[in-house]
Formats: C-alpha cells, sequence, structure tokens
C-alpha cells in the first residue's frame, strides 16, 4: 500500500481512459494528486480547457467519497523536463509528508510518455492502455460541430465520455471561445493539409525578439490565428535569402515600426537562444531562434503596430507572471528564459 498515488495528464478533455487511471490510483492510496499539465497556457485547439475547467471535469466524475481524496496539482509546461520534473517534485512535496510512499500510475502511450520514467525515486505503476479514447479525436469530433449539433457529433464517441464532460463540453460550446477556438481548429487543420503532400514533414524556422528597455519588454498582441488575440514577442518566418539575424531585425521592424540602426541593435544584444521543443507550435515542428536585446535606460523607442501584430506595447516586466495565461505558445517561457519570471528556468542547467 502507498500513501500517495499519482496521475499526471492533460485532460483536454476527459474521458474514460482517464477515469479507468484514476480509478487505479484511487486503490493504490488514500491520498490521489492528479497533476494537471498545460496549466495556465492561452486557450488553443490543444489546450482549449484552463486546469480549474479540468479539475471539475475530473472531480465531477467521482462520486464524493472519492472526491474528497483527490487534490488537483496545476503545472506548467515548461518545455524544459528536468524545470518541469523539479516543479512536479516541488508541488508533490508541499502536499505528502516527508518520506511518504509514492505511486506514479500512468501508461506509456507514445514517445510523449516518457516523463513516467523521470521520478525514479517512485514505484511506477504501468498500465496496459485503458479503453480506445483519445482526447485527439474528442477535439476534433467536437470543434468541426455547432453550438447546436455537439450532442449529435459526440454521440459515437459518448461511451467513452463521462456525463460530466459531456455536459461541460455543450455548455462550454456556448461561450465565446468555442467559435474562436473552432477558428484556429480550421486554420490549424488547413496549414497542415497544405504541406501533407511534401516528402518528409516539414521543419519551420522562425526567428524572435526579446526586446527589453527600462525592465519594459516590447509585446505584441496578434491580429491573426494562430493565437489571434493572444501576447507574443515580435517574430515571424525567416526568409529564403536572409540569416537569422537578418530576419529577427525584418520582423522587428515590420511589426512593431522600431527601426534602429543596426549597429545599435548588435550592442543592444545579449544572447540568442534555440527554441526547439517539439510540441512548441501547433502549426508544425518549429524551431525558433530567439534574440534577447537590452536597450538599458534610453528612452523608449517609438513604436506602431503594423503587419501581423494588433496592439504593440511595453510591458513592465514586473507585470508579465500576471498575464502568463494570455501568451501565444511558448512566448512566457521565452520570457522566463531570458528574465527568469518563475525563477526556476534559470536554477536547473
Amino acid at each position: 500500500m502507498h500513501d500517495t498515488a499519482l496521475l499526471i495528464g492533460r485532460f483536454e478533455p476527459v474521458h474514460s481512459g482517464h477515469l479507468a487511471l484514476l480509478q487505479e490510483a484511487l486503490r493504490q492510496a488514500p491520498q490521489v494528486i492528479v497533476v494537471v499539465g498545460s496549466a495556465w497556457q492561452a486557450r488553443s485547439p490543444k489546450n482549449p480547457f484552463t486546469w480549474q475547467e479540468r479539475e471539475a471535469m475530473l472531480l465531477d466524475a467521482l462520486p464524493e467519497a472519492d472526491r474528497v481524496r483527490v487534490q488537483v496539482l496545476p503545472v506548467r509546461d515548461y518545455y524544459n523536463e528536468a524545470v518541469w520534473v523539479q516543479a512536479v517534485r516541488a508541488g508533490v512535496a508541499e502536499r505528502t509528508q516527508p518520506g511518504a510512499r509514492i505511486a506514479l500510475v500512468g501508461h506509456f502511450k507514445d514517445a510523449t510518455s516518457s516523463y513516467l520514467r523521470a521520478f525514479p525515486s517512485w514505484t511506477l505503476v504501468d498500465l496496459p492502455r485503458q479503453g480506445g479514447m483519445d482526447a485527439t479525436t474528442i477535439r476534433d469530433a467536437y470543434f468541426g460541430a455547432t453550438p447546436a449539433s455537439v450532442g449529435e457529433a459526440l454521440a459515437p464517441l459518448a461511451a467513452e465520455i463521462p456525463t460530466s464532460t459531456l455536459a461541460a463540453l455543450q455548455q462550454f460550446a456556448q461561450t465565446a471561445h468555442y467559435p474562436a477556438l473552432q477558428e484556429e481548429w480550421r486554420m490549424l487543420r488547413r496549414y497542415r493539409e497544405a504541406w501533407a503532400a511534401a516528402p518528409y514533414p516539414p521543419v519551420f524556422v522562425t526567428v524572435d525578439a526579446v526586446l527589453r528597455c527600462q525592465d519594459h519588454v516590447l509585446l505584441i498582441r496578434r491580429a491573426h490565428a494562430p493565437g489571434k488575440g493572444q501576447l507574443a514577442v515580435p517574430g515571424g518566418f525567416i526568409e529564403q535569402r536572409e540569416t537569422v539575424w537578418q530576419s529577427c531585425l525584418r520582423e522587428l521592424v515590420e511589426e512593431t515600426h522600431c527601426d534602429l540602426p543596426e549597429a545599435h541593435m548588435r550592442a543592444a544584444l545579449q544572447s540568442v537562444a534555440v527554441f526547439d521543443h517539439p510540441d512548441r507550435s501547433q502549426r508544425g515542428r518549429t524551431l525558433t531562434h530567439a534574440h534577447y536585446f537590452d536597450l538599458g535606460d534610453v528612452p523608449f523607442p517609438n513604436v506602431q503596430a503594423d503587419d501581423d501584430a494588433l496592439h504593440v506595447e511595453w510591458v513592465p516586466i514586473a507585470h508579465i507572471a500576471a498575464l502568463e495565461a494570455e501568451f501565444f505558445e511558448d512566448h512566457f517561457h521565452m520570457l522566463d528564459h531570458f528574465l527568469e519570471i518563475t525563477g526556476l528556468v534559470g536554477s536547473v542547467g
């Protein structure tokens, strides 16, 4: 018998396979901690629900006697496994007694399940696949429907979806988030279909500019899907005849009209980092070269939104943490890498 059992997942949304794993965790220990990943991510077709909405789906699917034994631990995506493991361990330690016997319940679905081996001090309870459902299948059926036809669209899958999840999906379809996510979902499908005939899956290269001045950072609101209305650093795709440096300066000017002399930008450049996590972009495998500039305490350069930017502004670095759930893809974590907002990224090499 264990003192605590853990279940880790995104639960976007909760389905019968998740519940089967959760019920095994409840059999393993009197206390269960469910680690809900992708917490504080901006809504997207892959991550449509807040961690609180997913917590409600999980708990509402349980009888009251089991519900009181379950705690939910939200953990953000760090796009860095070592940092993520540290965050999970710290969260679990806060909710358990020293020396607690911990079981980690899971299923090795594919390469994305490798995190299950990242906690060798915990007992791994490796289960076979529980049911035939996949959350991606549910999301595709859901976003391909209309508010009036959600029930009909999900009917073929209803046997694998808890009643509480079905009710939550019906309710969510009546909100303004649903059509906005449908627009994103359709755009991403068209994007992938355009590359479907390529002999190999494409790898895209982009650039981003993290521009700091007077302890503010320059941010835009994206004008188009994906990520319409979300916060981002200025950037975009590299052009065929450009270096990453040239593309970075061009994108900065096109989106913000921040047109400083190249020599000035060279002097302000602090570092360049490549962000290449396989899941960082829903458009496909995308590697970005992020350039971090610090202009010091000079007056703010004039900026104006243009091209793919709906809005542009200088945001105090002290305010970034509170805006986490509004950032496009991994741009919050890009800022965290350079500016150490969460205090975790810089502490793990």
